[in-house]
């Protein structure tokens, strides 16, 4: 028992150890971090909107509780003062022809009251202002106004918050694998992608990005250098029709980063291969990313993907997401360099090549038999 737990933590920490550092995760974030930048982060600030948008939950809502509380009270002091500049409170036993500023406020509690009920359009009716003071009536028109404002950037902050492609973006699921295999009589990479909901992405266009290291002929290596990866799907890689799961793929030619890799190296590659799937959601027409990675341990070389779409009795099609990343085991090259060659031969096969050594000698028959 203990030497199976011991082999178990073992294994656990030589998997642990080989796990790569990726840029972008799974679910399409971005694993980086800037340090020592040198403007302040007051500069966040000029751009607020999208400051307040990129916020957490519950940083945002605390932000607008506090910015309604703080309002509430401010004007509940100013008020307050008002009433105590006016002597409209109790204490300064105000006659009976007194006609104070705000009707009914009668201390600080009563100021945050009204203070309230005059930013959110309560009303109660209670307590009013009077045409005594045109203080008043300044700090009336200066806090509606100022209402006004904070719940409309609330309201809109909190709706393109809920709005935000983002959200959309978690119904569009890739693959947990990629794999390599022959696909048209060429190898490729194929990458299985799907929309969980029946609504359309418009105009979407797949891409993606090998990120890793290189070292130039200068000797300056550069650390996340990226080279273009052309993904193609069977109907085109512009404005796919993107109702059912689509199988993407990556012809590894001579131009492919993939091309001198091989089924017994690929896990000794540094590489992290990033795909993006952009398009425009159909019920918002805002533009919409969705990203995912696959490192060398999630490229399986020499699978394909199991069938995933079947046709039902009453003529529907079915999706089938419990093979959406399987994968089957087929016949693959060890290597792209070996399939163009293995095709270079079969070709050279069929065709006849001229001998330079061979010479065609004509032989004269002569009969010795005698008539």
């Amino acid at each position: 028992m203990f030497s199976y737990l011991r082999e178990r933590l073992s294994s656990h920490l030589r998997e642990r150890s080989r796990r790569r550092a990726r840029l972008v995760s799974k679910d399409g974030r971005c694993n980086i971090e800037f340090g020592n930048v040198e403007q302040s982060r007051f500069v966040f600030l000029i751009d607020i909107w999208t400051t307040i948008l990129d916020l957490r939950w519950r940083y945002k809502m605390t932000i607008f509780i506090s910015a309604f509380l703080g309002s509430w009270f401010l004007f509940g002091l100013l008020w307050y003062v008002v009433a105590y500049i006016h002597k409209d409170l109790p204490e300064f036993n105000p006659s009976i022809n007194h006609t104070p500023c705000v009707e009914n406020i009668n201390g600080l509690t009563s100021a945050f009251l009204f203070s309230l009920e005059t930013q959110v359009t309560i009303g109660y009716g209670f307590r009013c202002v009077t045409e005594q003071c045109a203080t008043a009536i300044f700090l009336l028109i200066f806090q509606s106004i100022l209402g006004v404002i904070i719940n409309s950037f609330m309201c809109g902050a909190i709706l393109a918050k809920i709005s935000r492609s983002k959200n959309r973006a978690k119904t569009i699921t890739f693959s947990k694998h990629a794999v390599i295999s022959k696909r048209g009589g060429k190898l490729c990479l194929l990458i299985r992608v799907a929309n969980l909901r029946k609504s359309l992405l418009i105009g979407s266009h797949i891409y993606g990005k090998l990120l890793k290291t290189t070292i130039t002929p200068e000797g300056e290596t550069i650390i996340l250098d990226q080279v273009n990866i052309e993904f193609v799907v069977d109907a085109g890689n512009e404005n796919l029709f993107f109702i059912s799961p689509l199988t993407i793929y990556h012809i590894i030619d001579k131009n492919s980063p993939f091309f001198h890799m091989a089924a017994e190296t690929l896990l000794q590659q540094d590489f992290e291969l990033v795909v993006f799937l952009d398009g425009t959601v159909e019920a918002t027409s805002a533009t919409c990313q969705v990203r995912t990675s696959y490192i060398p341990e999630e490229v399986l070389w020499g699978y394909r993907f199991a069938p995933i779409v079947s046709k039902t009795k009453e003529g529907k099609y079915r999706v089938d997401f419990q093979n959406f990343s399987k994968t089957v085991a087929v016949e693959t090259p060890h290597c792209a360099f070996c399939l163009y060659n293995e095709k270079e031969a079969k070709a050279k096969e069929k065709k006849g090549y001229d001998n330079p050594g061979f010479v065609l000698s004509e032989v004269n028959e002569t009969s010795d038999t005698k008539m």
